[in-house]
């Protein structure tokens, strides 16, 4: 008598045999590399740690160049300016590189700028080495989103961006509040040093546990313009400037902002509530972006524009401000995660020129939002910086609302 499926299943289960078709599937579905995830991570935290560790050692860095603290400043600038000028053309002219060799020159690019930074007493060498520096991040940011979505199967792609993006909101809730305590305790040459330190870490392992991955053949490099045909890029990245610009009005102007409510000496305080809630958001991005990234993304929008009310009506501080702070971390965390993913599902077989073109514009939407925000302190005051953000994300949530059918899907690709 053969056996009809339900009486084999039955015997499999008596006999303690796995079906095959179990078998299959748990052989369909492997986890998360996290060991390769965790180290590109690092990578993020390293790139993000770079740019931002000025800002909190500005005093003592001004006095050893010789030079104000707004000249001092503009070394965070030209960090910007040096991933925005060259993201595009490197990640052109390397597609062809295996993308390990690729990710070890841009963090050994790190280690070089760091070191620079920490011995030199010129002016103009730390703004050379901090230019390169911003060629490095512009160079890791258009590879570590693809690198993280080739380490895992489709349905966890999602989750692999968002493991490897958690080094943002780490870098800027726990690394520059160390780096600074570091620079403050060791002196700022002791921080960089420490950095260049942690870097050498990552080389080796990225060397042991990062599996390598080819190159695009010639005939597939990257075209920007091919990569802005395909449906679905245009709005993300229209997302991605206006988004980050409406955030980096806010930011990079907050202890002014908090100054003028009288709660200049709560400030990191005020930051490490942004930042806890960041990565709560990031940990939820990770969890759901696989069927949700639609959904996530308007709810960051509006959990951020949620902020930005409460900051426009606070009159006087107090709690109102830490739950303010609390939303806006919340939205923010899993951002970029959301848009990098959604920049890769958009693009397709042009995602690395999708990237490129999205970390070309958030490094602009960065420079950018530190001089609108300049003008709006000088002409409005600070009190204008709310109102700002939420006249920015009305068009960055009508664009999220319509483009269901490409770029914000109802359903991502290969989602389970």
């Amino acid at each position: 008598m053969t056996a009809t499926p339900d009486t084999a299943a039955a015997s499999g289960r008596r006999s303690g045999a796995t079906p095959p078709t179990a078998r299959k599937g748990a052989e369909q579905r492997p986890g998360l590399p996290m060991s390769a995830l965790l180290a590109l991570a690092t990578a993020v935290f390293i790139t993000s740690l770079t740019e931002t560790l000025p800002a909190g050692l500005l005093p003592e860095m001004s006095r050893a160049l010789g030079v104000g603290e707004s000249a001092t400043g503009q070394t965070v600038t030209i960090y910007a300016i040096g991933t925005a000028l060259t993201a595009i053309p490197l990640t052109a002219a390397t597609a062809g590189w295996r993308r390990k060799r690729l990710l070890l020159t841009a963090v050994a690019g790190f280690a070089v700028a760091n070191t620079v930074t920490a011995v030199s007493s010129v002016y103009a060498l730390t703004m050379a080495a901090r230019f390169t520096a911003g060629v490095a991040a512009g160079l890791a940011w258009a590879l570590l989103a693809g690198y993280a979505r080739r380490l895992a199967p489709v349905p966890l792609q999602g989750r692999a961006i968002a493991v490897a993006m958690a080094g943002i909101p780490v870098a800027l809730s726990l690394g520059v509040p160390a780096g600074t305590f570091l620079g403050q305790a060791l002196g700022w040459r002791v921080a960089f040093l420490a950095m260049t330190a942690l870097t050498v870490v990552l080389v080796g392992w990225i060397m042991a546990a990062v599996p390598d991955h080819p190159g695009q053949p010639r005939g597939e490099r990257p075209s920007m313009l091919r990569a802005l045909a395909v449906p679905g890029v245009r709005p993300v990245l229209f997302v991605t400037l206006v988004f980050v610009l409406a955030h980096t009005v806010l930011y990079a102007y907050i202890a002014t902002f908090l100054d003028d409510l009288g709660m200049g000496d709560e400030t990191d305080l005020v930051l490490l509530a942004f930042g806890a809630t960041s990565l709560l958001g990031i940990w939820v991005v990770g969890a759901h972006i696989h069927r949700r990234l639609r959904t996530l993304t308007i709810a960051s929008t509006l959990l951020v524009a949620a902020a930005a009310a409460a900051f426009a009506v606070v009159a006087d501080g107090g709690a109102l401000v830490y739950a303010a702070a609390a939303l806006w971390g919340l939205g923010w965390g899993g951002l970029p995660t959301l848009l990098q993913t959604a920049a890769g599902d958009a693009g397709g077989d042009h995602a690395d020129a999708a990237q490129a073109m999205l970390v070309t514009l958030w490094n602009v939407a960065m420079a950018g939002g530190g001089v609108l925000g300049g003008v709006l302190l000088d002409t409005s005051g600070s009190g204008s910086f709310p109102w700002t953000v939420l006249l920015l994300l009305a068009p960055v949530l009508a664009v999220v609302l319509t483009a269901r059918g490409h770029g914000f899907p109802s359903r991502r690709p290969g989602a389970a």
